[in-house]
C-alpha cells in the first residue's frame, strides 16, 4: 500500500462527513433558490428568485462593493504579508516581539475586531475623542470617516489586520522550506538582491501566496458580519443583503436569499478555478 493510498484512507472518514455536510447544504440551498420545497408544497422549480435578485436596483452596486472589499483587502494583505515574511525571515533584535505582534490577532474573531474598530476609529470613537481633547479637530465630525463610509475603508482595514498574519505564516513556512540556497546561487551568478528576489524567490513563493490570497478573497467576499457592523447603510455588501433577506419576517424572501448565497458561492468557486489555472500555468512554465 502506497503512502498516498494510506493517507487517503486515513482522511476518508473526515472528508466524507465534511463533504457530505457541505454538499447537502449546498444542494438544499440551490433547490430552495429554485423555489423547490416539497415540505412547503412547492414542487415546481423556476428561476424567478434569480430574476428578482439580478433585476433589483441595488444588486449591481452591492456586488461591486463586495468585489471591491475582497479585492482591496486581499491585495493589501498579500503585499504586507510578503514584506512581513521577508522581514521576519531575517535575524535582528526584536524579531521575536515583532513576530508575536504579527500573530497576536489570529485568535480574535472577526466580529470582535469589527466592534473594537467601531469603538476606536469611528467618528464617536476613542481616537476621535483623543484628537478632540488634543485640539487636533474641532469636533467629532472633523475626524476622518473610517466606518460606515461608501468606500468601505473600515471593512478593508479590518480584513487586512485579520488576514495579514494568516498569509504571513504561510509564506514563512514556504521560506523555511525553500531555504536560501536558490538566492545565494543567483547572487553568485551576478544577480542583484532585487533580481534574485524578483526572478528566483518570488516565483517560488507565488503558489503559496496565490493559495492564501484565494482563501482570503473568498472569505472577504462571502462574510457578512464585518460589513454588517462597519458597512454603510447603502449600498450594502452582497452577503449583508443575503443575510437580511434570510432573516426577514416575510418568508417569501427566503428563495432570494438562497439565490444570493448561490451567486456568492459561484464567485468563490470561480476564484478557486482561477487559482487552479494559475497553478497549471505555473507548472507548464516550469516544464
Amino acid at each position: 500500500m502506497t503512502d498516498r493510498i494510506r493517507l487517503a484512507l486515513l482522511l476518508a472518514p473526515a472528508l466524507t462527513v465534511l463533504g457530505g455536510l457541505f454538499l447537502t447544504g449546498l444542494g438544499l440551498t440551490v433547490l430552495r433558490s429554485l423555489h423547490y420545497a416539497p415540505a412547503l408544497g412547492q414542487t415546481r422549480s423556476d428561476l424567478s428568485a434569480y430574476a428578482t435578485v439580478l433585476s433589483s436596483p441595488g444588486f449591481l452596486q452591492s456586488l461591486a462593493l463586495s468585489l471591491w472589499i475582497a479585492t482591496a483587502s486581499t491585495l493589501i494583505a498579500a503585499a504586507l504579508a510578503l514584506a512581513s515574511a521577508l522581514l521576519l525571515r531575517q535575524t535582528f533584535p526584536g524579531r521575536a516581539l515583532i513576530s508575536f505582534l504579527v500573530q497576536l490577532n489570529l485568535t480574535i474573531p472577526h466580529i470582535v475586531g469589527a466592534i473594537g474598530m467601531l469603538y476606536l476609529v469611528s467618528q464617536s470613537g476613542s481616537f476621535a475623542r483623543l484628537a478632540f481633547a488634543a485640539g487636533l479637530i474641532s469636533g467629532p465630525q472633523d475626524f476622518p470617516i473610517l466606518t460606515h463610509d461608501p468606500f468601505a475603508i473600515g471593512i478593508i482595514l479590518l480584513y487586512v489586520w485579520k488576514e495579514l498574519p494568516f498569509i504571513t505564516l504561510i509564506l514563512l513556512a514556504n521560506l523555511q522550506t525553500l531555504g536560501e540556497d536558490h538566492e545565494a546561487t543567483a547572487r553568485s551568478l551576478g544577480a542583484t538582491r532585487w533580481q534574485a528576489f524578483r526572478h528566483v524567490l518570488l516565483p517560488m513563493l507565488m503558489p503559496g501566496l496565490a493559495a492564501a490570497s484565494a482563501l482570503v478573497f473568498a472569505f472577504a467576499f462571502g462574510a457578512y458580519e464585518v460589513p454588517l457592523v462597519l458597512g454603510a447603510h447603502a449600498p450594502k455588501a452582497l452577503p449583508v443583503l443575503a443575510w437580511q433577506a434570510w432573516t426577514d419576517t416575510d418568508l417569501a424572501t427566503r428563495p432570494e436569499a438562497m439565490a444570493m448565497a448561490v451567486i456568492i458561492a459561484l464567485i468563490g468557486l470561480a476564484t478557486l478555478l482561477l487559482y487552479a489555472r494559475f497553478l497549471r500555468l505555473g507548472a507548464d512554465d516550469v516544464r
